[in-house]
C-alpha cells in the first residue's frame, strides 16, 4: 500500500502523524468489527440525509480500502466500505489524535527530563538521592491538587483556550528549571510545573469523550498514550546529546537540556489555538451533517447514571480505581524517573544511557496499540489491565533477585512493555460507567490518586537506594505496587459485573 500525501491536507498532519500512520497500517490489517447493533444510531433519517464531505485525505482513504482505520473494528459486509458514521469518526481521529499525541510527547518529556538532567545535575549541585527523589516527586503534589479543578475549568472556558494557557505556562516553567541552584529552588520549580501541567492529561481524556463513542475510547486512548513510550524513545537520545553541550556559553549541559526542551511547549501553545476546537460543534472542518452524526451517536452511547459531579467523586468504583492508579504509579514512577540512573549504574556512558533508555520503550509502542485494540474489540477492560500488571510485578520480582545486569535490563523491558499495554483500557474505564460532568470529576479524581502515587514513587526509591546502596529493594517494592493495583482492578471488575448490563465494561 502506498501512503500518498496531499498538500491540501497538511494542517495538523505533521511528521508525528506519519509515525502514527505507519505504526497503525499493520494493525489496521488485523481485521475490524462493525459497531454493535445496539450502539448503532437509531435515527434512520439522519443517516440518510447526511452525506460525509470529502474532507479526508487520499492516503486515509487508502487505509480504509486496505481494510483498516482508527475507529471501526470490522467491515459491515464483504467488499463494503466502512459506515458513514465511522468515516466521520475516522476523520476526527486523524485530525485530532496525532496532534494531541505530539502535545503529550512534549508534556511527558518536560515531566521526566529531570531524570536525564540528574546524570550531571546532582553532582554539579550536590543533590543526594533522597533530595533528587523528593524533588522529582514533588511535581505531582501540584499536579494532584489541581486536576479536578482543572477539568471543571476546561468544561467552563473551553478546551482551546484552556490548553493554550496550560502549555504556554508549563513551557516557561520547564525552561526555568535551568535556574535552580539549591534543593529548595528545585522543589519550588517542580511543584509549580506540576500545577501548570495538572489539567493537561485528564483534560485530554475528557476531550476525547466530546468526540468519540464510549466503545472506541480504549483504542483511541491507547493511540494517544503512545506518546509516553515515544517520549522516551525520542527524549532519551536527545537529552543525552544535549547534555554533551556542557560548557557552551558558560552553561551546564543540564541547563541547556531544560532550556531547549521547554521551548516546544511554549511554541505549540499557539498551534493549539488553530488545531484544537472546543468540540465538534466548533470544528470548521466538519459539515453540519457530520456534527449531527457525532451528536446522535454520542447520545445513544451515553452511560446510564447521574451526570452530576459530586456523586462521581463519592463513587466507590472511582475511588477504588484511583487507589489502584496510586499503587501502579508508585511503582511506575519509582522506575521511570530513576531509569537513566539505573542504566548508567550498569556501566553505560551518559550518551549511551539515553539510547539504552530509548530502546527500553521501543516494544511498548506496539504493545500499547495491540492492548487498546484488543480491549475495544472484545469490549473488555478489567483483564486487559490486571494481567499485564501482574506480569510487570513478576518481572520486577525477578529484577530484585538477580545481580546480572542483562537479566535486570531484560526484566525491566518486559515489565515496562506490559505496563504500557494497560494504558488504553485503564484510562477509558471511568467513561464506561460515568457521563456528563461526572466523567470530568471521575477522571480528575482518579488522576489525583494516581499522582499521589507518582509523588511517593521517586521519593521511596530514593530512600531505598540511599539506604541499601542498590536498586534491588526498589524493584521489589515496585513489584508489590503493581500486584496490589492488579488485585484492586479485579475487585472493581467484580463490582461492575454486579451492575446492570448498561453500566458494565
Amino acid at each position: 500500500m502506498n501512503v500518498r500525501w496531499r498538500k491540501a491536507d497538511t494542517g495538523a498532519f505533521n511528521f508525528w502523524s506519519y509515525v502514527f500512520a505507519n505504526a497503525l497500517i499493520k494493525q489496521a490489517r488485523l481485521g475490524n468489527r462493525a459497531v454493535p447493533r445496539n450502539a448503532e444510531m437509531t435515527s434512520h433519517s439522519i443517516r440518510n440525509r447526511t452525506h460525509v464531505a470529502s474532507g479526508v485525505p487520499i492516503w486515509l482513504n487508502d487505509l480504509k480500502l486496505g481494510g483498516g482505520d482508527l475507529v471501526s473494528e470490522e467491515k459491515e459486509g464483504p467488499g463494503s466500505a466502512i459506515s458513514e458514521q465511522d468515516q466521520v469518526f475516522n476523520k476526527c481521529a486523524w485530525r485530532l489524535i496525532p496532534f494531541m499525541g505530539l502535545l503529550f510527547i512534549v508534556s511527558f518529556i518536560d515531566r521526566t527530563n529531570a531524570g536525564f538532567a540528574a546524570l550531571t545535575m546532582n553532582k554539579d549541585l550536590g543533590f543526594s538521592p533522597t533530595e533528587f527523589g523528593f524533588g522529582a516527586g514533588i511535581f505531582f503534589i501540584g499536579y494532584s491538587l489541581f486536576q479536578v479543578p482543572a477539568n471543571v475549568i476546561l468544561g467552563r472556558i473551553g478546551a482551546r483556550s484552556w490548553f493554550f494557557y496550560i502549555m504556554a505556562v508549563w513551557g516557561l516553567l520547564s525552561a526555568s528549571n535551568a535556574l535552580v541552584q539549591t534543593p529548595i529552588s528545585f522543589y519550588v520549580v517542580r511543584f509549580l510545573l506540576g500545577v501548570a501541567e495538572a489539567g493537561f492529561v485528564p483534560g485530554m481524556f475528557l476531550y476525547l469523550t466530546y468526540w468519540f463513542p464510549r466503545g472506541q475510547l480504549a483504542r483511541l486512548t491507547a493511540y494517544f498514550m503512545i506518546a509516553v513510550p515515544l517520549s522516551f524513545v525520542i527524549g532519551g537520545p536527545v537529552s543525552s546529546l544535549i547534555l554533551g553541550m556542557d560548557g557552551l556559553a558558560g552553561l551546564h549541559g543540564w541547563q541547556w537540556l531544560f532550556l531547549i526542551e521547554g521551548l516546544p511547549a511554549f511554541l505549540l501553545a499557539f498551534a493549539v489555538l488553530k488545531y484544537l476546537p472546543d468540540g465538534p460543534a466548533r470544528a470548521l472542518w466538519l459539515t453540519n451533517g457530520e456534527k449531527q452524526i457525532i451528536a446522535a451517536r454520542l447520545a445513544v452511547e451515553e452511560p446510564v447514571g447521574r451526570p452530576d459531579l459530586w456523586p462521581a467523586l463519592r463513587d466507590l468504583r472511582v475511588v477504588a480505581l484511583g487507589v489502584a492508579f496510586l499503587a501502579a504509579n508508585v511503582a511506575a514512577y519509582g522506575i521511570l524517573l530513576w531509569l537513566p540512573q539505573i542504566v548508567k549504574a550498569m556501566g553505560f556512558s551518559n550518551t549511551a544511557t539515553g539510547f539504552v533508555v530509548a530502546l527500553c520503550f521501543v516494544a511498548a509502542i506496539p504493545a500499547m496499540i495491540l492492548g487498546g485494540r484488543s480491549s475495544s474489540r472484545r469490549g473488555e477492560r478489567i483483564w486487559h489491565v490486571a494481567l499485564p500488571w501482574l506480569l510487570t510485578a513478576s518481572c520486577l520480582g525477578v529484577a530484585s533477585l538477580t545481580q546480572s545486569n542483562a537479566i535486570v535490563l531484560t526484566a525491566l523491558v518486559i515489565g515496562l512493555t506490559a505496563n504500557s499495554a494497560t494504558y488504553g483500557a485503564f484510562h477509558s474505564l471511568p467513561s464506561s460507567f460515568l457521563r456528563g460532568r461526572a466523567v470530568a470529576g471521575g477522571i480528575g479524581l482518579m488522576g489525583t490518586f494516581g499522582n499521589i502515587g507518582a509523588i511517593l514513587g521517586p521519593a521511596i526509591t530514593g530512600v531505598l537506594v540511599q539506604g541499601s546502596g542498590n536498586y534491588s529493594t526498589g524493584f521489589a517494592a515496585d513489584g508489590v505496587g503493581f500486584a496490589l493495583a492488579a488485585l484492586i482492578v479485579i475487585a472493581v471488575g467484580v463490582a461492575l459485573a454486579q451492575r446492570p448490563s448498561s453500566a458494565r465494561n
